[in-house]
């Protein structure tokens, strides 16, 4: 994929205040920490697009970006991190949710795990939600680079498992180190948006 334009475009809490847009967009979700604004800026060549940090739950509303002024990427806020003040966490399954269920542009959501963890009941809970509606899923698996290839089959076969996840489903191992797995994120992406839009994204 070559990446013409990135740009930020908003930060927005609730549906009113989302981009008017037909543009399809995959959204990213996972735990706070997992890795998912690097994956972003490394998918699209940026190094601080997406704006990463090393304090959990650091992305508290839902950011949106233009890719080529033809697909949108969304950066949902990270679940899972206690640390967070109650009132804050409270709104950010509230506000996931509604970007999920009722966002008729969407076309994936990237579910990101760290590959050196089991699934927690948070990522069990978002994947079983997923499939009760039916959004079109892909799992990533970032930080590779920090476990060896013995590990991450392991790992791959122990995670598939958890997520009660069909043999042939495609567990994506990716580094935002390395750049491993960029190539095959992007042939997913480009299949789901293609679906409905003969045009090419570049």
């Amino acid at each position: 994929m070559k990446i013409l334009s990135a740009e930020f475009v908003l930060s927005a809490k609730e549906p009113a205040h989302y981009p008017k847009t037909a543009l399809p967009e995959i959204a990213f979700a996972g735990r706070s920490n997992v890795g998912k604004s690097s994956l972003i800026n490394t998918l699209l060549n940026r190094r601080g697009l997406a704006r990463t940090s090393n304090t959990p739950g650091r992305t508290q509303e839902i950011n949106f970006f233009r890719i080529n002024d033809r697909i949108g990427f969304v950066d949902l806020p990270g679940y899972g991190y206690a640390k967070v003040p109650e009132q804050v966490r409270k709104h950010w399954g509230p506000m996931i949710e509604t970007y999920l269920q009722g966002r008729q542009t969407l076309r994936l959501v990237v579910l990101i795990l760290d590959v050196r963890r089991d699934p927690s009941p948070e990522d069990l809970q978002m994947i079983d939600w997923l499939r009760y509606y039916r959004l079109r899923t892909l799992i990533v698996l970032t930080k590779i680079d920090k476990v060896s290839k013995n590990q991450l089959a392991t790992q791959r076969r122990s995670i598939g498992a958890a997520l009660d996840a069909p043999p042939e489903t495609p567990l994506i191992a990716f580094s935002s180190q390395t750049g491993e797995g960029k190539e095959p994120l992007w042939r997913e992406i480009r299949k789901a948006v293609t679906l409905e839009s003969s045009g090419s994204l570049g």
